[in-house]
């Protein structure tokens, strides 16, 4: 199964059973609300409780520990965010020089730093990568 938040997880095995989440909580003797908690990724399930949770969807007690956090997937944004901003500030500096040089309204210093912070973004995505 493809990561994802327990709680998106174990909505989906009790859609694919056709349970309610009131059913749900009744096997697993809690509160249909503690139920929708979980799938909300507001709390999750007692540890103590996922062999029972397991059997009834009919899953690995590993699968449904091999989840993610929604942290890690906001990090996997900002991730992403990061990159795609170490790949503009360069082309765009580099855009700078050349338009601005053109005009000939470019002094050598701000040429310079300009093309300077282009390449530093280039060595951190580099530093990055490894």
């Amino acid at each position: 199964m493809n990561k994802q938040p327990m709680g998106d997880l174990i909505t989906q095995l009790r859609k694919a059973k056709g349970m309610t989440q009131k059913e749900l909580a009744d096997k697993m003797n809690v509160t249909d609300k503690a139920v929708s908690k979980w799938e909300r990724n507001l709390s999750c399930p007692d540890i103590n409780s996922l062999p029972t949770l397991a059997e009834i969807l009919g899953v690995s007690v590993e699968e449904l520990l091999n989840t993610t956090k929604q942290e890690e997937k906001a990090n996997d944004k900002i991730d992403k965010i990061i990159d795609l901003i170490l790949k503009v500030i360069p082309l765009a500096m580099g855009v700078a020089v050349i338009v601005t040089s053109v005009m000939k309204e470019i002094d050598l210093y701000s040429g310079l730093t300009m093309l300077g912070t282009g390449l530093a973004c280039i060595g951190m995505r580099q530093l990055k990568e490894q």
